[in-house]
């Protein structure tokens, strides 16, 4: 497992032991970070279920201003410490050890980007987009990526979130959602994502 490009290009990122944590694919994080490219820039980034946290510490190494790292597992909260000190990127991160949704029902801050990718098995990815829709913590213009087995249709969330599009890499789907601003429609993507 490694960074793929940007400041901590080619770091090697320690792994969890265990069947617990499933290591999101080097293919499906290229796919991912290349929705994201052109949106990560000096943005706020959450990583939900961050596992190794590899999505946040990706996001962090292409430009991304700070990172919050969520997990409830306290080998998994030490090793995302480690995995930061080893690409040089903890001065702009936050590591959280707790409850995904209670950590998500007491936020008082938005985020730009959210990146999802909870255990499969675990039920846990529409109740965190309902938590997220519920207390409204993407900023506007802002974007989920949300990483499920493919074929499994993600829920629809009320305005101003909504459905951007949906890939298939394999095995594996990504939903991206997208938060308009206040007075635009929801289904209206605008011209900053006219690029993906």
């Amino acid at each position: 497992m490694r960074v793929i490009t940007g400041s901590a290009r080619g770091r090697r990122l320690k792994e969890l032991e265990g069947q617990d944590t499933r290591p999101t694919t080097d293919r499906v994080k290229e796919g991912m970070f290349s929705i994201l490219q052109f949106d990560l820039e000096g943005r706020r980034v959450l990583d939900l279920f961050a596992g190794t946290g590899q999505l946040g510490i990706e996001a962090l190494s292409r430009g991304a201003a700070f990172a919050v790292f969520v997990d409830h597992r306290f080998d998994a909260v030490k090793l995302i410490r480690e995995n930061l000190k080893v690409t040089d990127l903890a001065d702009r991160a936050k590591v959280v050890s707790g409850d995904a949704m209670e950590y998500l029902s007491s936020l008082r801050e938005k985020f730009d980007i959210i990146l999802l990718d909870p255990p499969y098995g675990a039920e846990l990815i529409e109740p965190a987009l309902a938590h997220i829709a519920r207390f409204d913590i993407l900023s506007p213009h802002g974007i989920i990526v949300a990483e499920s087995p493919a074929g499994r249709a993600l829920p629809a969330l009320a305005p101003p979130y909504g459905i951007h599009r949906t890939y298939r890499y394999g095995k594996i789907g990504l939903t991206v959602y997208h938060r308009s601003a206040d007075e635009e429609e929801s289904n209206d993507n605008g011209d900053l994502f006219g690029q993906l």
